[in-house]
Protein backbone atom coordinates (compact mmCIF):
# COMPACT_ATOMS: atom_id res chain seq x y z
CA UNK A 1 0.00 0.00 0.00
CA UNK A 2 1.43 3.39 -0.99
CA UNK A 3 1.85 6.25 1.50
CA UNK A 4 -1.17 8.19 0.10
CA UNK A 5 -3.26 5.01 0.29
CA UNK A 6 -2.21 4.48 3.92
CA UNK A 7 -3.18 8.05 4.79
CA UNK A 8 -6.53 7.63 3.02
CA UNK A 9 -7.25 4.35 4.81
CA UNK A 10 -6.36 5.91 8.16
CA UNK A 11 -8.83 8.75 7.46
CA UNK A 12 -11.46 6.19 6.43
CA UNK A 13 -11.05 4.34 9.73
CA UNK A 14 -11.32 7.57 11.73
CA UNK A 15 -14.58 8.49 9.99
CA UNK A 16 -16.53 5.27 10.47
CA UNK A 17 -20.14 5.59 11.53
CA UNK A 18 -21.43 5.98 15.09
CA UNK A 19 -23.77 2.96 14.65
CA UNK A 20 -20.73 0.90 13.59
CA UNK A 21 -18.80 2.01 16.66
CA UNK A 22 -21.75 1.18 18.93
CA UNK A 23 -22.12 -2.24 17.27
CA UNK A 24 -18.49 -3.05 17.89
CA UNK A 25 -18.37 -1.72 21.43
CA UNK A 26 -21.62 -3.15 22.78
CA UNK A 27 -22.27 -6.25 20.67
CA UNK A 28 -19.26 -7.57 18.72
CA UNK A 29 -16.33 -6.90 21.07
CA UNK A 30 -18.02 -8.30 24.20
CA UNK A 31 -18.54 -11.56 22.30
CA UNK A 32 -14.98 -11.65 20.95
CA UNK A 33 -13.25 -10.94 24.26
CA UNK A 34 -14.91 -14.00 25.81
CA UNK A 35 -12.89 -16.12 23.36
CA UNK A 36 -9.53 -14.73 24.52
CA UNK A 37 -7.51 -14.88 27.73
CA UNK A 38 -4.16 -13.52 28.89
CA UNK A 39 -2.00 -11.23 26.79
CA UNK A 40 -3.47 -10.68 23.31
CA UNK A 41 -2.08 -9.28 20.07
CA UNK A 42 -4.48 -7.39 17.80
CA UNK A 43 -2.86 -7.92 14.39
CA UNK A 44 -4.01 -5.16 12.03
CA UNK A 45 -5.30 -3.06 14.92
CA UNK A 46 -6.30 -0.07 12.80
CA UNK A 47 -7.01 2.93 15.05
CA UNK A 48 -7.02 0.78 18.18
CA UNK A 49 -10.70 0.27 19.03
CA UNK A 50 -10.20 -3.34 20.17
CA UNK A 51 -6.91 -2.52 21.93
CA UNK A 52 -8.73 0.17 23.89
CA UNK A 53 -11.70 -2.10 24.60
CA UNK A 54 -9.77 -5.08 25.99
CA UNK A 55 -7.19 -4.74 28.77
CA UNK A 56 -3.87 -6.58 28.28
CA UNK A 57 -4.06 -6.18 24.49
CA UNK A 58 -1.30 -4.85 22.24
CA UNK A 59 -1.86 -3.72 18.66
CA UNK A 60 0.30 -3.97 15.55
CA UNK A 61 -0.37 -2.58 12.10
CA UNK A 62 1.45 -2.01 8.79
CA UNK A 63 0.08 1.54 8.59
CA UNK A 64 2.30 4.01 10.45
CA UNK A 65 -0.58 6.54 10.60
CA UNK A 66 -2.67 3.99 12.53
CA UNK A 67 0.19 3.16 14.89
CA UNK A 68 0.94 6.85 15.57
CA UNK A 69 -2.74 7.50 16.23
CA UNK A 70 -2.96 4.56 18.65
CA UNK A 71 0.10 5.78 20.53
CA UNK A 72 -1.36 9.30 20.66
CA UNK A 73 -4.43 7.74 22.31
CA UNK A 74 -2.12 6.16 24.91
CA UNK A 75 -2.48 2.64 23.48
CA UNK A 76 0.30 0.07 23.16
CA UNK A 77 0.89 -0.33 19.42
CA UNK A 78 3.81 -1.32 17.21
CA UNK A 79 4.61 -1.19 13.52
CA UNK A 80 4.82 -4.33 11.38
CA UNK A 81 7.90 -3.80 9.22
CA UNK A 82 8.05 -6.05 6.19
CA UNK A 83 6.52 -9.14 7.71
CA UNK A 84 8.14 -8.87 11.15
CA UNK A 85 6.02 -8.52 14.31
CA UNK A 86 8.19 -6.67 16.87
CA UNK A 87 7.82 -9.23 19.69
CA UNK A 88 9.71 -12.30 20.89
CA UNK A 89 8.65 -15.88 20.20
CA UNK A 90 5.70 -17.08 22.29
CA UNK A 91 4.85 -13.65 23.71
CA UNK A 92 1.06 -13.90 23.37
CA UNK A 93 -1.70 -16.13 24.72
CA UNK A 94 -4.04 -15.03 21.95
CA UNK A 95 -4.22 -13.18 18.65
CA UNK A 96 -7.11 -11.21 17.14
CA UNK A 97 -7.18 -10.99 13.33
CA UNK A 98 -10.42 -9.12 12.64
CA UNK A 99 -11.19 -8.15 9.04
CA UNK A 100 -7.51 -8.19 8.09
CA UNK A 101 -6.86 -11.52 6.35
CA UNK A 102 -8.84 -10.56 3.22
CA UNK A 103 -6.51 -7.55 2.68
CA UNK A 104 -3.40 -9.76 2.44
CA UNK A 105 -2.43 -10.97 -1.06
CA UNK A 106 -2.77 -14.74 -1.43
CA UNK A 107 0.95 -15.29 -1.99
CA UNK A 108 1.78 -13.54 1.32
CA UNK A 109 -0.81 -15.18 3.58
CA UNK A 110 1.30 -18.19 4.60
CA UNK A 111 4.27 -16.07 5.70
CA UNK A 112 1.96 -13.76 7.70
CA UNK A 113 0.35 -16.71 9.50
CA UNK A 114 3.76 -18.26 10.23
CA UNK A 115 4.98 -14.96 11.72
CA UNK A 116 1.84 -14.75 13.86
CA UNK A 117 2.46 -18.35 14.98
CA UNK A 118 5.96 -17.35 16.05
CA UNK A 119 4.67 -14.86 18.63
CA UNK A 120 1.75 -17.08 19.76
CA UNK A 121 2.25 -19.61 22.55
CA UNK A 122 1.58 -23.29 21.83
CA UNK A 123 -2.03 -23.85 22.86
CA UNK A 124 -2.75 -20.17 22.22
CA UNK A 125 -6.00 -18.95 20.73
CA UNK A 126 -6.52 -17.11 17.48
CA UNK A 127 -9.81 -15.39 16.62
CA UNK A 128 -10.17 -14.61 12.91
CA UNK A 129 -12.98 -12.62 11.31
CA UNK A 130 -13.53 -12.25 7.57
CA UNK A 131 -16.32 -10.49 5.67
CA UNK A 132 -19.16 -12.19 3.87
CA UNK A 133 -19.59 -11.72 0.14
CA UNK A 134 -21.28 -8.29 0.23
CA UNK A 135 -18.71 -6.92 2.67
CA UNK A 136 -15.88 -8.40 0.65
CA UNK A 137 -17.13 -6.78 -2.56
CA UNK A 138 -17.55 -3.39 -0.87
CA UNK A 139 -13.82 -2.67 -0.41
CA UNK A 140 -11.48 -2.40 -3.41
CA UNK A 141 -8.50 -3.19 -1.15
CA UNK A 142 -9.80 -6.72 -0.46
CA UNK A 143 -7.57 -9.32 -2.14
CA UNK A 144 -8.88 -12.80 -1.20
CA UNK A 145 -12.39 -14.00 -0.33
CA UNK A 146 -12.62 -16.67 2.39
CA UNK A 147 -15.60 -18.91 2.85
CA UNK A 148 -16.06 -20.62 6.20
CA UNK A 149 -14.60 -23.80 4.72
CA UNK A 150 -11.57 -22.20 3.09
CA UNK A 151 -10.81 -20.20 6.25
CA UNK A 152 -10.80 -23.31 8.44
CA UNK A 153 -8.75 -25.26 5.88
CA UNK A 154 -6.13 -22.48 5.68
CA UNK A 155 -5.49 -22.43 9.41
CA UNK A 156 -5.60 -26.22 9.65
CA UNK A 157 -2.70 -26.34 7.15
CA UNK A 158 -0.73 -24.08 9.50
CA UNK A 159 -1.13 -26.28 12.58
CA UNK A 160 -4.30 -24.78 14.06
CA UNK A 161 -7.37 -26.64 15.22
CA UNK A 162 -10.80 -25.04 14.82
CA UNK A 163 -12.90 -25.00 17.99
CA UNK A 164 -15.80 -22.79 16.91
CA UNK A 165 -17.21 -20.92 13.92
CA UNK A 166 -19.92 -18.30 14.32
CA UNK A 167 -21.57 -15.61 12.21
CA UNK A 168 -22.07 -11.95 13.11
CA UNK A 169 -24.21 -9.89 13.50
CA UNK A 170 -26.80 -12.59 12.74
CA UNK A 171 -26.33 -16.36 12.73
CA UNK A 172 -27.63 -16.99 9.22
CA UNK A 173 -25.67 -17.24 5.97
CA UNK A 174 -28.68 -15.79 4.14
CA UNK A 175 -27.46 -12.35 5.25
CA UNK A 176 -24.04 -12.76 3.61
CA UNK A 177 -25.41 -11.24 0.37
CA UNK A 178 -27.49 -8.55 2.10
CA UNK A 179 -25.49 -7.09 5.01
CA UNK A 180 -22.16 -5.42 4.36
CA UNK A 181 -21.31 -5.95 8.06
CA UNK A 182 -21.91 -9.72 7.92
CA UNK A 183 -18.76 -11.64 8.96
CA UNK A 184 -17.63 -15.20 9.59
CA UNK A 185 -15.60 -15.64 12.78
CA UNK A 186 -13.52 -18.69 13.63
CA UNK A 187 -11.74 -19.55 16.86
CA UNK A 188 -8.55 -21.60 16.49
CA UNK A 189 -6.06 -23.18 18.87
CA UNK A 190 -2.41 -23.54 17.92
CA UNK A 191 -1.76 -27.26 18.29
CA UNK A 192 0.97 -27.98 15.80
CA UNK A 193 4.04 -25.91 15.06
CA UNK A 194 4.83 -27.77 11.81
CA UNK A 195 5.26 -25.82 8.59
CA UNK A 196 2.41 -25.97 6.05
CA UNK A 197 2.54 -28.69 3.39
Amino acid sequence: MSAPDMEAYFQYLKNRSIPGLLYRRYYLYPKLVRKLTGKVLDYGCGIGDFVQFRANTVGVDINSHNVDYCRHRGLDAGLIEGNHIPFADGTFDGVMLDNVLEHIPGEAVSSVIEEIKRVLKTGGTMVVGVPGLKGYESDPDHKVFYSEESLVALFFRHGFESSEVFLMPVASKRFEHILQQFCVYAVFTLKNARKPA
